[in-house]
């Protein structure tokens, strides 16, 4: 019998932001939260970039100028402050996706925010293809500690190299968040399947417009598609993930260039 302290009720947000409109879309992520509180989620989750909209992809309305605009400083920007507010006054943990500002010009961030309003860090895309390369490439796959559990995220083509959610669980990463905003055709649900089969692993896949968690079995065991903004909430039971297959790497024999 599964403990309660093992089990993690998420909720993953399903909503198509507006693009450049950062007020609206944080309006729809603090009414979803509140909708996945009062059905007892612990942490909330947005699609890619969901705060300005994925602006990357607005190939008419772009411009550097206007990107830097919307760019979010992670100490000081006042969207992540309210983000840290949220999750204080919910008592929830916030995984928020966004375009983060630095020096050298933006990243594509989710934010991973503890339920005492603490920013716990970031992580940056790591793999850029076509319009992300309008974002600087992350360099790491960081693990978070958490009070629900051991927290890794990659965010949306970064599941299509198997190395990626790899690397997370072999440091130790027990679930995974994939916020995404492109592909989430039939396809798209193997390939999440087959990444959390082959890692042993609970992965919630996080779209505009799906929502999904697979299982360490390779099942889907939630998922919501609708053309409305909602949020899909479920249990996760962290004590369930076995341990077979991945105990039984022989990495001696794998070559890894």
């Amino acid at each position: 019998m599964a403990s309660a302290d093992s089990i993690v009720r998420v909720g993953l947000i399903k909503a198509v932001p507006r693009k450049w409109d950062l007020a609206a879309n944080w309006e729809t992520f603090d009414q979803l939260a509140a909708s996945a509180k009062k059905r007892g989620a612990q942490i909330v989750c947005s699609p890619e970039c969901f705060l300005d909209g994925y602006v990357v992809t607005d190939y008419t309305g772009f411009t550097p100028e206007r990107f830097l605009a919307i760019g979010q400083s992670p100490e000081s920007g006042g969207y992540l402050l309210k983000a840290r507010e949220l999750a204080l006054k919910y008592r929830i943990h916030i995984v928020l996706g966004f375009t983060e500002l630095v020096d050298r010009g933006c990243y594509n961030t989710a934010a991973i925010i503890d339920d005492q309003g603490e920013l716990l860090g970031r992580y940056h895309k790591t793999h850029l293809l076509g319009h992300d390369r309008r974002y600087l490439p992350g360099d790491d796959l960081p693990v978070w500690q958490t009070s629900l559990g051991r927290i890794a995220i990659m965010i949306c083509a970064d599941r299509r190299w198997p190395e990626v959610a790899r690397a997370l669980k072999t440091r130790g990463a027990e679930l995974i968040l994939n916020p995404s905003y492109g592909m989430w055709h039939l396809d798209n649900e193997w390939w999440m399947r087959t990444r959390s089969y082959e890692n042993e692993i609970f992965i919630c896949f996080v779209h505009p417009n799906v929502a999904l968690i697979t299982d360490p079995q390779g099942a889907v065991s939630a998922k919501l598609q609708s053309n409305i903004p909602d949020v899909l909430v479920h249990d996760v039971d962290l004590s369930s993930i076995p341990d077979e297959m991945f105990s039984a790497r022989r990495q001696g024999l794998y070559v890894v260039s």
